[in-house]
Order: C-alpha cells, then sequence, then structure tokens
C-alpha cells in the first residue's frame, strides 16, 4: 500500500491507510502497556518483607538474605575501623533496623561487624552505628 499525499498547508503530508495488521499491532502494544501497569501496581501493593534477624551470624548470610536492591551499609564496631572486603571473614554484631520491622525500598540496613573469632564490643550490641 502506499501512502497519500496531501498538501492543504502547501507542505507534502503523508497519510497511511489502516489495515488489519496495522490494527492488531496497535492493539497488542496497547494490551502490553497495560499488563505491565497492572504488574507494577501489585508488586507496590505487596507488603514489605520484615527484617531477618542476623545477630550472631556471618556478614555473607546478610547479604544473600536481603534483597539485591536493598540498601546495605557495613562497618566494623571492633574499634579499628578497618575495611570490610571478604564478607565470609565477618560475624554480626549490630544490625538496624531491628528483627521484625518491615523493610521497605527506602529503608537502609546498617551492619555492624567484627572479625570472625572476635567478640562483639559490649557497648556496641545494641547501638545503630
Amino acid at each position: 500500500m502506499r501512502p497519500k499525499e496531501t498538501s492543504s498547508t502547501g507542505r507534502a503530508r503523508r497519510i497511511w491507510p489502516l489495515t488489519p495488521g496495522r490494527i492488531a499491532t496497535g492493539a497488542v502494544l496497547a494490551l502490553a502497556v497495560v499488563v505491565v501497569t497492572a504488574g507494577e501496581e501489585a508488586v507496590a501493593d505487596e507488603e514489605a518483607p520484615p527484617m531477618p534477624g542476623f545477630l550472631g551470624k556471618g556478614l555473607w548470610q546478610v547479604f544473600t538474605a536481603l534483597d539485591h536492591r536493598t540498601r546495605i551499609d557495613v562497618h566494623d564496631v571492633g574499634g579499628s575501623d578497618r575495611r570490610v572486603l571478604w564478607p565470609s571473614n565477618w560475624t554480626v554484631c549490630t544490625q538496624h533496623p531491628d528483627e521484625g520491622v518491615a523493610l521497605d525500598g527506602r529503608t537502609t540496613v546498617v551492619i555492624g561487624v567484627v572479625r570472625k573469632g572476635e567478640t562483639c564490643p559490649r557497648k556496641v550490641r545494641s547501638a545503630r552505628r
């Protein structure tokens, strides 16, 4: 099919005629937009998962248990202010938020750790940071 040429304003403009194939394509695209939007609303309506309890567990369990989109702030509470590079070498001493609190998309999880084999300092067992 060839487009119609019109020039009511002095410029050439092409108008493509509607065919059953073009109508079906438009209907499929409109349906896809509705399905994607409905899926996003369903995800937004779900309840936020509760914060698991990590105290005394390995840091690696924190990374595997939480959603990959959750922001996690990890720091050494042993007093040496060391960099936490290998999660399997660290044990969790503090966590914020507490166990059972709902995690929404804006919550930053703060985890205080010490090297495996070290004991958690008494003063930071319940501290946020």
